[in-house]
């Protein structure tokens, strides 16, 4: 078992470094309802699929089953959040997979509709990354949406401070001192020159400062709409 995934079962039994919530990511929602002011239910009805990688307990999978009555796919690296989801998914069009996001996905090409990475692959290295763009591209049907959320390194002073006194082995990466895992942050700059090459990004949105007693303490996200291209 590696690492990372001793860390995420830990987890899941005893929340010791992370709140895990039940409740469905309010970026998500925010995301539905741009989509659904733009494109009615085009992308979000019963004949869509959805594949959250890194679903944990599947509270994002299940508000869109819910909703919109949507298939989805999940992956976890963590068999104890396969065993929550799976547990409150009992209603709904939901599989459930533990296994890494690394590799290829167990999916045909053109497979899905939306793709969900939220917090999940800044855990990949450089190449890893690449490689997981390529196959989310793959698996995306032509005009498909992949929503992305991941750390912002700009303007925060605690990702400034996390990658200068512990750095990793790659540019905007450090090893977290509490946790003991790699990570990845993205400058906005950054993120347009990965994505835009393979998808349209029709938003950004950046997360504000999280001050308390006039100092950081909570990493700042960037959350993107991207399309694959028709």
């Amino acid at each position: 078992m590696s690492k990372h995934q001793q860390f995420w079962n830990n987890e899941y039994k005893t929340s010791e470094h992370l709140r895990l919530s039940d409740e469905p990511a309010e970026d998500l929602e925010k995301f539905t309802r741009w989509a659904e002011r733009n494109y009615g239910r085009r992308f979000l009805n019963p004949l869509a699929r959805v594949l959250d990688l890194g679903c944990g307990n599947g509270r994002n999978l299940i508000l869109l089953a819910r909703l919109y009555g949507m298939r989805g796919v999940g992956y976890d690296i963590s068999s104890e959040a396969i065993k929550l989801a799976g547990r409150a998914s009992k209603d709904f069009p939901i599989t459930y997979t533990a296994r890494s996001i690394e590799g290829t996905i167990d999916l045909p090409d053109s497979a899905v509709d939306v793709v969900l990475d939220m917090m999940t692959s800044h855990f990949l290295k450089e190449k890893e990354r690449e490689a997981l763009r390529a196959e989310i591209l793959r698996v995306l049907k032509p005009g498909g949406w992949l929503f992305f959320k991941s750390f912002l390194a700009d303007q925060d002073l605690h990702v400034r401070r996390l990658l200068k006194e512990h750095p990793a082995d790659e540019k905007d990466s450090y090893i977290h001192p509490e946790l003991g895992l790699y990570e990845h942050v993205w400058t906005e700059e950054a993120l347009h020159e990965f994505f835009s090459p393979f998808f349209e990004i029709h938003k950004i949105e950046r997360s504000h400062k999280h001050m308390k007693g006039g100092k950081a303490f909570k990493r700042r996200t960037i959350t993107a709409y991207l399309q694959k291209p028709f």
